[in-house]
């Protein structure tokens, strides 16, 4: 297995760009800045050779940069930069620059800034980075990032040489050469590595030098992990001691913002799809029909007594049940419950305390409001261990023929409670080991699962521990035992992605809380014997990240990117102290997103697929089911044209006051071959030295992106008469031309795309087979009136207008049958594959098959790229028009009606 990056993803750009603006100004530095000065209090001689960065931007233009893209953002606006002093043995302590980059877990943030130490290096010849981290984990998560996207970016960025290294105190070695390096160099550290003046990176050594001054010569750019683990007096004091350039702070949840130039927060990733959804399977002692379980939901006064609103298990026609029921003082559950045995002695309401908010029954037994009282502690650990195995098999199923490997993650507050020792010393499993594999036998052997996991139950776990002298321990994840811990896991990350690789449950104590994840653990399950401190960010972040295939790709298939987490306590409660713990950390509201395992319906096909069973199918399918291929015409003199007249319109880029910090002047050249080149002619009264200014290839990054030929670029920036804003922000400027030709070569290539049949070429009917899967109620219609007129038990549907369409369909005398069109009947476009809504027979005057795309807005409301494609689908369609084969936009079956009978008219009329 080797994960693939993509490196076009819109949000993680916009976040590198942002940071990276914050520079504009700043010239490139094509070898690094020799360091030629002494620092005050250094015990370093000038005979040290040091290569770091420098800062040359004008704070007044750091401002207005900062301000600009802030703007861009919509963000608030600082006032001024938020410098940071502190005082530290009579020296102050000065952090000039504080970037906050605000990115929900899952979404990249690890990738995303080691994709801005690149950019900063190409762009402005920064060298020297440090990456500050708060834990053992979070370090072997960044140097596994570093280690598995260095090929990826090497691509990327053409092979620039780079070193990257952790700090260890026993190689002080490779601060000297990180200091004396002139290429790109990356440290990670972590942040106890040097706070306190007994740190070795503090102490003097033999050479008469505080290794700390390698990296305080250099000025680093610091790169803050988790800032919000740093905001201690001691911990922010040790940052500004490193003598950094400036921090960048990169966080799901900040304590505090600073200058924050970019925010996606946990909303804004999870309705985008950039995150797993989140799916909670809570268990509680209601959940075992076999205990006696009572929970008090409200107190009610009533006219003369009080009355308790209580939850319990009542012996039903069908099987056990819960129900609902108000009690009053000398009831019994045992009648009340239709005689079930665990409620045979003392389960008479002796008392109800509205004052105490708690009920007493006969037997004694107590239950506070909002509590509940049923199954032991062990009855509920062993419960979720089989319902995570049950949802890891069911998700086995939906996602091996995808070529995607499901794991699940077990986090435990007690390695004996997994494994451990007899008393003749040798290893045995411990209780939950026992359970699990009593889960796993159970559910292989059944037949819908037989054989779906060719494994034993005891290759199929695995457990990551801490372990010393003494053997595995109990650990918090931050004592040097745990480095052994998350090397190994780290290690194996690739590797528990194959699918030749049995292990696909983990076990690990809470140490791996943070610091490590793997976009392919689906099911997360919290197993501790008392409830704990962890937060529910904390255990759902492990398993947010969006999987990978055999291949290495993300998957982005929404509806299949779902991650159950099997709670000990109920569903009501884990989503509310989620939502709680998102609106307090982000100030963003995250209602009604989280979702209830318990709601979850599976879509099934309720007819076999073929024209004696299904008739009324075929008779559509036979008329859409051949697949067509497209060509394009388009002229690039109407392509200079159109984008010429859009760039002329465009805002101009903005020129600030410090805009030519860097050059007095600077005169462009333009050539066919040789493209859009800057040369410097003279240095500034600021006295900086002589250097290229920083344009990049101008042909290359527009071809990149947007598939025309040089010469009609050429054109179109010779004609905007606007070539000249290269000078003042190259960057903002080619963006503009990018965008603009792409939206006008989107539209040209629409215009010109002509369909063709292919006849030796169908759809074939297993897409209909895949679309068998499990969809949460409400996005589900019931089709139990009239069944015969689809194919399935349930209509997926992902809104008001639609299920209000399929409700009326069903319902419609002359609607035949309809079904929606699965998501692997792609129509190509231009501007990606198409798939449409739903297909429809009717009968009005003759058979009419009716494609349906279900939109509510109007034209200028939906995204552009929506109605490039829905003019895709009607070129498409009209190669079926002459077998009564109909497509157009719709929001109501009545609205269906009309223009079929609109069609009709204008047929008759020619």
């Amino acid at each position: 297995m080797k994960l693939q990056f993509d490196s076009s993803q819109d949000y993680q750009l916009d976040a590198v760009r942002a940071v990276v603006d914050v520079f504009r100004g700043q010239p490139l530095q094509s070898g690094g800045a020799e360091t030629v000065f002494q620092q005050e209090g250094s015990s370093l001689n000038f005979n040290d050779h040091s290569v770091g960065n420098q800062l040359v931007v004008a704070e007044k233009q750091l401002l207005a940069n900062v301000r600009e893209v802030q703007a861009r953002q919509q963000l608030s606006q600082s006032a001024t930069l938020a410098r940071t002093t502190f005082e530290k043995d009579s020296q102050q302590h000065v952090i000039p620059l504080n970037l906050t980059v605000e990115m929900e877990t899952g979404t990249g943030k690890t990738y995303t800034y080691l994709r801005t130490i690149y950019e900063l290096h190409q762009h402005y010849g920064f060298h020297k980075f440090v990456v500050v981290v708060p834990s053992v984990a979070i370090r072997e998560g960044v140097l596994k990032n570093l280690e598995i996207t260095h090929e990826h970016f090497q691509t990327l960025y053409g092979q620039v040489p780079i070193n990257f290294s952790s700090y260890d105190s026993s190689r002080l070695g490779i601060l000297r050469n990180y200091s004396a390096s002139d290429t790109l160099q990356v440290l990670v550290m972590n942040i106890d590595a040097f706070t306190k003046d007994s740190n070795i990176i503090n102490t003097k050594r033999e050479t008469g030098v505080r290794p700390i001054e390698y990296l305080q010569r250099v000025r680093p750019v610091v790169i803050v992990d988790e800032p919000q683990n740093m905001e201690t007096d001691v911990r922010r004091a040790a940052l500004a001691n490193l003598n950094p350039l400036c921090l960048l702070r990169y966080s799901a949840t900040h304590k505090h913002l600073y200058d924050l130039v970019y925010s996606l927060n946990p909303v804004q990733a999870y309705d985008r799809g950039l995150v797993k959804q989140i799916v909670v399977d809570g268990i509680t002692g209601g959940t075992n029909h076999n205990a006696a379980f009572v929970e008090l939901q409200a107190i009610v006064p009533g006219k003369q007594t009080l009355a308790a609103k209580l939850r319990f298990f009542e012996n039903g026609k069908t099987g056990v049940k819960q129900v609902e029921k108000r009690l009053k003082p000398g009831d019994d559950l045992f009648t009340l419950s239709n005689g079930r045995d665990a409620y045979q002695e003392g389960f008479v309401l002796n008392e109800i305390d509205a004052a105490a908010g708690l009920v007493r029954f006969s037997g004694g037994l107590v239950v506070h409001l909002g509590a509940s009282q049923g199954a032991s502690t062990e009855d509920v650990l062993k419960f979720q261990v089989k319902q995570t195995v049950l949802h890891h098999f069911r998700r086995v199923k939906q996602l091996r023929p995808r070529g995607i490997k499901v794991l699940s993650l077990f986090f435990i507050d007690r390695v004996a409670n997994y494994r451990g020792t007899n008393e003749a010393g040798f290893p045995m499993l411990g209780k939950l080991g026992v359970w699990f594999e009593e889960a796993f036998q159970e559910y292989a052997s059944q037949p819908e699962y037989q054989g779906l996991i060719p494994y034993a139950a005891s290759q199929v776990h695995a457990g990551y521990f801490s372990q010393d002298k003494k053997g595995v321990k109990d650990t918090n994840g931050t004592t040097k035992v745990d480095d052994d811990t998350y090397n190994l896991i780290m290690k194996d990350k690739e590797r528990l992605l194959s699918q030749a690789e049995p292990v696909q449950f983990i076990f690990s104590h809470s140490a791996l809380r943070e610091g490590w994840d793997n976009p392919n653990v689906f099911q997360i399950c919290t197993l501790s014997e008392a409830k704990t401190a962890l937060r529910k960010r904390q255990e759902i972040g492990r398993g947010l990240r969006l999987p990978v295939d055999a291949a290495g790709q993300r998957v982005q298939d929404k509806s299949l990117n779902l991650l159950t987490v099997v709670a000990n306590e109920s569903y009501e409660s884990f989503a509310r102290a989620l939502q709680a713990e998102i609106e307090e950390e982000t100030g963003v509201k995250f209602e009604e997103r989280i979702k209830n395992a318990r709601e979850v319906a599976s879509i099934q096909l309720t007819k076999e697929l073929t024209p004696e069973a299904c008739p009324l199918f075929f008779e559509v399918w036979s008329r859409i089911q051949h697949k067509t291929r497209y060509r394009v015409q388009y002229s690039s003199v109407d392509l200079v044209r159109e984008a010429v007249e859009e760039l002329r319109d465009f805002t101009r880029v903005p020129l600030t006051g410090s805009a030519k910090l860097m050059s007095e002047t600077a005169y462009l050249t333009m050539g066919e071959r040789t493209g859009v080149q800057a040369t410097q002619q003279t240095a500034t009264a600021s006295q900086l030295p002589a250097a290229n200014f920083a344009i990049p290839d101008v042909y290359a990054y527009i071809q990149q992106r947007v598939d025309v030929t040089r010469q009609t670029i050429f054109e179109i920036l010779k004609q905007s008469e606007r070539y000249d804003e290269l000078e003042i922000n190259p960057q903002l400027f080619l963006d503009q031309v990018v965008r603009v030709l792409q939206q006008k070569l989107n539209k040209l290539l629409v215009a010109g795309v002509q369909y063709e049949r292919l006849l030796t070429q169908q759809h074939d009917l297993h897409i209909f087979a895949d679309e068998e899967r499990g969809a949460f109620q409400s996005n589900l219609f019931a089709v139990d009136v009239y069944p015969e007129k689809t194919l399935y038990n349930y209509a997926y549907v992902e809104s008001d207008t639609e299920r209000a369409f399929v409700r009326d369909l069903e319902a419609n005398e002359a609607v035949k049958f309809f079904f929606k069109l699965p998501r692997g009947f792609k129509i190509p476009t231009p501007v990606g594959h198409y798939v449409p809504d739903w297909v429809v027979l009717l009968e009005a005057d003759g058979p009419v098959y009716f494609v349906a795309e279900i939109k509510l807005a109007l034209d200028e409301q939906r995204r552009e790229v929506e109605n490039l494609k829905i003019q895709c689908g009607q070129k498409h369609f009209a190669l079926f028009a002459t077998e009564a084969v109909y497509y157009d936009v719709v929001a109501t079956v009545p609205e269906m009606l009309d223009k079929i009978k609109s069609r009709s008219r204008i047929a008759t009329v020619n």
